[in-house]
């Protein structure tokens, strides 16, 4: 597969030799489709998590379009600093205390991806078939607010249709979701999050791996896979703009390896998209300039996070084209020096604990290769522990 090489005056780390470019076959398997267009998905194999609670049921709120019943964990209490993890295999979300694992989970939709979260402890959950509502403080379904857009049947996989990125308003009012449509350009939809119904749509880019919002509100960014850009989209007037983030250029279209995944808005409103192990893009999104920073990992990149004091981190998923180094998690200090974690097999997302000191690791990954559990990292010390839990989770978020 043909790559465009970077130009002397933004290469950073030294190319890897004929010897180093040998990925193996295992990795190639594993990871192979993600560069790939649209197309049916390759589950793969997955370590198996514990087994599940005995499910119950408890009563949505008749208020909810398409209410959906509870999963497991009936009775139980979450707790501030627990988890909520997507299961991307399933239909589920599930709820994980950070050391001892699984404690119930609430039906959802089919292939749920990214998660939400409102300070009023109400978890919106990106799925096939719809945005779902999730009480996290009782655990009840709060049923599902269907998309505007069609995008098909309902499936399973990497290149299923429906939500995918998805981030709140900072007041909690609106609720953007970006919406996969199989063989075509995505759209941004808004959800009213009180009447809880789309209430706009604004057409992006392919594939919205990601959706972030500018710290105050006034700015919607979009990360678009498998068109190479970023569309910002203004949140009162829903004018949107593209921004191409193609450090390595654009050669290869769909079949390319090196795309952007996901972003994160810096303190000075500067979106972070990290390429490869190698790139960190920056894109002032006032300007639309792109600038480069250096990366050491040299491993192929998705989930991203920021600590509380500006430490970046980044899920390496493994070796993908000329990147050749395994998985791991980078911790990027605002002075941009690395160190990099080592994690065991591919992960895809990534958050972070209140106090900034652990980081908690989504074991799903959208391509073959993932495992039901999330990898628990103390950033201080840089020790890992895996926790089993969910089904090929994806998204993951702290509870507060």
């Amino acid at each position: 597969m043909s790559r465009t090489r970077p130009s002397p005056a933004v290469r950073t780390p030294a190319r890897r030799t004929a010897s180093h470019l040998a990925v193996p076959l295992l990795a190639a398997a594993l990871l192979g489709a993600c560069a790939t267009g649209p197309g049916p998905a390759a589950d793969g194999t997955r370590t198996t998590g514990p087994a599940r609670d005995r499910p119950t049921t408890a009563t949505p709120d008749p208020r909810s379009p398409r209410p959906e019943p509870s999963g497991t964990g009936k009775g139980a209490v979450t707790s501030a600093g627990d988890l909520l993890v997507a299961d991307f295999g399933g239909d589920t979300v599930t709820f994980l205390d950070p050391v001892d694992g699984p404690t119930g989970s609430v039906r959802v939709g089919t292939a749920p991806y990214g998660i939400a979260l409102g300070d009023d402890g109400r978890a919106w959950v990106a799925t096939a078939e719809g945005v779902a509502v999730v009480d996290t403080r009782t655990r009840r379904s709060l049923g599902r607010v269907p998309y505007r857009t069609g995008t098909g049947p309902v499936t399973e996989g990497e290149y299923r249709g429906g939500g995918m990125g998805i981030a709140l308003a900072p007041d909690g009012e609106r609720l953007y979701v970006g919406v996969n449509v199989p063989d075509g350009p995505g759209v941004l939809e808004v959800v009213d999050t009180t009447k809880r119904e789309v209430t706009a749509t604004v057409p992006v880019g392919r594939r919205p791996f990601d959706v972030d919002v500018a710290r105050g509100g006034a700015e919607v960014y979009v990360t678009n896979h498998d068109s190479f850009d970023v569309t910002a989209v203004r949140a009162d007037t829903l004018a949107p703009r593209r921004f191409e983030v193609a450090p390595y250029g654009t050669e290869g279209g769909l079949g390319s390896w090196l795309k952007p995944h996901y972003a994160v808005v810096r303190y000075d409103g500067r979106l972070l998209l990290p390429f490869e192990g190698e790139r960190l893009a920056v894109l002032d999104p006032r300007t639309g300039r792109v600038t480069v920073e250096p990366m050491t990992a040299d491993t192929h990149q998705h989930g991203a996070a920021l600590t509380p004091d500006g430490t970046l981190l980044v899920v390496g998923t493994g070796p993908v084209g000329d990147a050749t180094g395994p998985p791991s998690l980078t911790v990027r200090a605002p002075d941009g020096t690395e160190r990099t974690v080592p994690l065991q097999g591919p992960h895809e997302d990534v958050a972070v604990s209140r106090d900034g000191r652990t980081a908690y690791v989504t074991g799903g990954f959208t391509r073959a290769g993932s495992w039901d559990g999330i990898t628990v990292v103390d950033l201080a010390r840089g020790t890992t522990r895996r926790l089993p839990g969910g089904d090929r989770p994806l998204g993951v978020v702290v509870l507060p």
